[in-house]
């Protein structure tokens, strides 16, 4: 007997669970080199299906550009690599001579991973670099309208992440999607963390399933143009970000507003780089189109051309036309082209001075995509600054373009495909979310303010020299051999049953050992001599 689609989804999700987590104890055990290489030899894959992997996405899901999905598909691998590899992630991170801590790296365990069916194989393959790197197992649920891009982009970095000797089971996707499925795999008590990208709803509920996640939603990204700006860059930049993977990365620009003084210079650049400009009632015929009664997107305006979009809205525009604007006096439901578009429309609204300019920016971010991010064009640096301090988004990005700025392309934030807004856009974080932030950092901190300081007589130490005299201390291990001992048999008895080919940590000498996750005997030797109380 079949099972339904709800129930397969749902023991697919458990089953995949069960491997992850067996895979990740035992790679728990792993040292920094031996992740690493894992880690590279991942990245190097993606990198190098990420064509492939971009006509995939675009073929099944409908969205964007192939050429454009490469781009993402290789930034997503080897750019977020060359910011990960010297992240340390195993043992011993950080030490604090003068306040005597140690932070030693634990990984969380199994990360959930929701993606998105925009950018669906440059996620997943973004999210499962980041989650080895910590050492963790990794659960993808793909959305129902990218399932077969996104399970090919999970293979290509699971073989890779195996053939260097990662643990068999460590990277995984399920194949059955289905709500029913992905609840679980938010909720299951084998889930460390979730890792969720994409709609409002969907952040919601990995927010309510009881488990520790990093929730990102939707951006209605504005673009201020002030009086001072370099106006044909900062109309290049804009319909740059627009054109993009034909507008569908959450950071692309929204809605642009122009300071008053500049307003016909702006619209004029506009219009010699292939913007179109709607008229009124082509404007009410393309906010139809895209938007039903309840403000919510039509999926099959996202992430397609001009030329479709206008088609579908019932006028024409030529060949060349690379974004279509449409000049609006207010923001909100009334204004249903105010909201994110996912696509290359633009909102359009002039403002006079900078103050009033601000106020548009904060209304649009108030209007689904409060925290995200926002850009500015200026050379004026007070405004600029002013509008860093101001602005109620966590990426205040400045003369560049937004789609790819946001994320790390264009600048030196943190590369990444998972975009924070805060607990003002209702999540736990407002970085760009990396590998640091999967994983655990427990403390060893030695005394340095005493309460009971030691006593060092004379008198005390007689006595002890003394009995050290005439009574025999028998033999005993030293604590270094009780840890190697806990260490072997909760991590290393696990890896026996994952494979019959142990990788044991890399050994610093012939007589060498190991403690703990990749923590030789001289580190621990050289941390002790340190740290030792004074």
């Amino acid at each position: 007997m079949s099972l339904d689609t709800d129930l397969l989804s749902v023991q697919e999700a458990r089953s995949l669970l069960a491997k992850a987590k067996e895979a990740q104890r035992a790679f728990r055990a792993f040292s920094q080199e031996q992740v690493d290489r894992i880690v590279k030899a991942m990245a190097d894959a993606g990198f190098a299906a990420a064509e492939r992997l971009g006509k995939l996405a675009h073929e099944e899901t409908g969205f964007g550009k192939p050429a454009d999905k490469k781009k993402k598909n290789e930034f997503a691998t080897r750019r977020v690599w060359e910011s990960i590899k010297d992240l340390k992630t195993v043992g011993v991170i950080f030490e604090d001579k003068e306040k005597r801590i140690i932070e030693i790296a634990e990984p969380m365990g199994v990360v959930a991973a929701l993606i998105p069916s925009t950018n669906p194989t440059s996620t997943v393959m973004f999210k499962a670099l980041i989650s080895v790197k910590g050492r963790n197992g990794f659960v993808a649920s793909p959305h129902p309208r990218a399932v077969k891009c996104t399970l090919e982009a999970a293979r290509v970095v699971a073989e890779a992440a195996e053939a260097a000797g990662a643990p068999a089971g460590l990277i995984n996707c399920m194949s059955a999607s289905h709500i029913e499925g992905t609840n679980e795999l938010m909720r299951n008590r084998l889930t460390s963390i979730i890792l969720a990208t994409g709609s409002n709803p969907m952040v919601k509920a990995a927010y309510s399933s009881g488990k520790p996640a990093y929730g990102v939603g939707s951006g209605n990204v504005p673009a201020f143009i002030e009086r001072t700006a370099n106006i044909r860059k900062a109309v290049a930049d804009i319909i740059s970000g627009k054109m993009f993977d034909w507008g569908v990365l959450c950071s692309t620009e929204s809605g642009v507003i122009v300071d008053e003084p500049i307003r016909d210079a702006v619209i004029k650049e506009f219009r010699k780089q292939g913007a179109y400009f709607v008229s009124p009632e082509e404007r009410e015929r393309l906010s139809r189109t895209m938007f039903d009664q309840r403000g919510a997107i039509n999926p099959d305006i996202v992430g397609k051309p001009p030329q479709f979009i206008a088609r579908k809205a019932g006028f024409d525009v030529s060949g060349e036309t690379t974004c279509l604007i449409a000049e609006i006096s207010g923001i909100g439901r009334e204004y249903p082209l105010s909201r994110e578009k996912l696509s290359p429309v633009l909102s359009f609204l002039t403002a006079n001075g900078w103050q009033k300019g601000c106020e548009r920016c904060i209304e649009m971010l108030n209007f689904g995509g409060i925290g995200h991010s926002m850009v500015i064009h200026s050379s004026d640096s007070e405004v600029i600054l002013k509008f860093g301090l101001e602005k109620p988004a966590f990426r205040v990005l400045v003369n560049t373009q937004a789609a790819l700025g946001a994320v790390g392309y264009t600048n030196e934030l943190t590369p990444s495909m998972t975009l924070g807004p805060g607990t003002f856009g209702g999540s736990i974080i407002s970085d760009n979310v990396s590998a640091r932030h999967l994983i655990n950092v427990k403390r060893l901190a030695f005394e340095t303010r005493p309460i009971n300081p030691p006593l060092h007589t004379a008198a005390a130490e007689e006595t002890q020299q003394t009995n050290v005299r005439r009574t025999p201390t028998p033999p005993q291990r030293s604590w270094m051999d009780v840890i190697d001992e806990r260490i072997r048999a909760r991590a290393g008895n696990a890896w026996q049953k994952a494979t019959s080919e142990p990788v044991r940590p890399k050994a610093e000498g012939k007589d060498s050992k190991q403690f703990g996750t990749g923590i030789s005997e001289s580190e621990i030797e050289r941390i002790i001599s340190e740290f030792k109380p004074k």
